[in-house]
């Protein structure tokens, strides 16, 4: 009786740990019909300023984080807050351009880093960061929201459209997600998805 009981409350924890609120996808200014007919699109990332989880900035979560992990082990917090920042260029932003390039290959359109020639650019702006968890009995999902600027690479102060996508998840199959970074960029892959599939009902 009493592992019934156990195991019926850990499913209740579970499950409370993965409740999120529905995805949303919306243009809040301008138009995106801009980018039909174009080839390339440059991309960008901005990460200057968004909070993570109960923390109102994200350099008062890696200071938080870091010092715990030293306070553990001598170095460790150092080199996760490395880590924490190398995962843009070296697993987030690849995900979101792949699975958006994949699901944009109907329209042609692609988005590339460093092409000032194009005359769109799409500036990716993450702005909260829900890092979640994963303890094996117990997990929260990751997930993010971006707000999404297009402008004119010649003029970058002029901004055609704007497009908001909130709780976007980030988890892996079969919850193999341990790592917080591999949960993030599973939720900058499933953006690049969403905004495609998005873009692709939008566009001529």
């Amino acid at each position: 009786m009493k592992k019934f009981i156990y195991a019926s409350l850990l499913g209740i924890f579970v499950m409370s740990a993965q409740v999120s609120t529905a995805q949303r996808v919306e243009v809040k200014s301008g138009d995106v019909a801009v980018l039909s007919g174009q080839k390339n699109i440059n991309i960008e990332y901005d990460y200057s300023q968004f909070g993570v989880g109960k923390f109102a900035t994200e350099q008062e979560y890696l200071d938080k984080k870091s010092a715990e992990y030293n306070a553990k082990e001598a170095g460790r917090g150092d080199n996760w807050k490395k880590a924490w920042v190398a995962d843009r260029k070296a697993r987030f932003e690849p995900k979101f351009e792949e699975l958006f390039n994949k699901g944009m290959e109907d329209k042609g359109i692609q988005v590339v880093q460093a092409r000032p020639d194009a005359q769109y650019t799409m500036i990716v702006r993450t702005t909260f960061v829900e890092p979640g968890f994963n303890v094996g009995v117990m997990r929260k999902n990751a997930y993010i929201d971006y707000t999404i600027d297009v402008v004119e690479s010649a003029n970058k102060s002029n901004k055609v459209a704007e497009i908001g996508m909130r709780n976007i998840p980030g988890s892996m199959a079969m919850g193999m997600d341990f790592d917080t970074g591999a949960r993030l960029a599973e939720s900058y892959a499933k953006a690049g998805k969403t905004l495609a599939n998005f873009l692709d009902k939008k566009l001529k």
